[in-house]
């Protein structure tokens, strides 16, 4: 980042629904992009405003940008945060988008494992280990990075953990989805120094932020 830029206040956010869906949020708050992130080729998006740049990261490293310092805010969903952790961050604004469930997933019809210990697939594994670890059972988890669906099929895992919107997806897998882990949405967080050091400004991005949840009625 340039030097001019360094004073900025910068926002971590991902590609897909949740940028998208973001938009409209930023810009209640003063903030539109000037560079459209499908089309660009560009890590840091120019805004309308010279004090104001857009990190466009993994969605998964979102937390860690915030967390360190590398960004002021972030956008990131429950799901990821779960799976961070949250260390480092403030959590302030539930802002209602991207919603969706964590959940347990299987085959149609499947019983269980004989006495066995499940097999668990996921990308979520702090929150697989913990969510088993509250039931009091020991599983064996397995870290995959997609095609999360495929697993039970060919016998690689009893289950998954994954997030599940419509459920289309595990139907037409011959998947349904089983226990429910977690509600998820995303939410507006911030980096704790950032809070102190940069506080006016960003207590007004949170402010017209929380304006716009509220008015959007979501």
């Amino acid at each position: 980042m340039s030097d001019s830029a360094n004073n900025a206040l910068v926002i971590a956010l991902s590609k897909g629904r949740i940028f998208k869906e973001t938009l409209p949020l930023l810009a209640h708050a003063g903030i539109e992009p000037v560079d459209d992130p499908e089309s660009s080729r560009k890590l840091i998006l120019d805004t309308n405003r010279d004090d104001v740049k857009l990190l466009i990261l993994r969605a998964t490293d979102v937390p860690t940008f915030v967390q360190y310092g590398a960004a002021d805010l972030g956008v990131a969903g429950k799901d990821v945060l779960m799976e961070h952790g949250g260390e480092g961050l403030y959590e302030p604004v539930d802002l209602n988008i991207a919603r969706c469930r964590l959940m347990t997933a299987g085959r149609v019809g499947d019983s269980g494992t004989d006495g066995r210990r499940l097999r668990v697939a996921t990308k979520f594994v702090n929150c697989t280990r913990r969510f088993y670890a509250e039931r009091g059972e020991q599983v064996e988890i397995i870290k995959l990075y997609g095609s999360m669906e495929l697993a039970p099929l060919v016998a690689l895992a009893d289950r998954i953990v994954d997030v599940v919107d419509t459920g289309n997806t595990l139907r037409a897998n011959g998947l349904e989805p089983l226990e429910h882990i977690a509600d998820i949405s995303s939410r507006l967080i911030v980096n704790k120094a950032a809070m102190k050091m940069k506080h006016a400004r960003v207590k007004a991005v949170i402010d017209d932020i929380t304006e716009a949840v509220v008015q959007g009625g979501r």
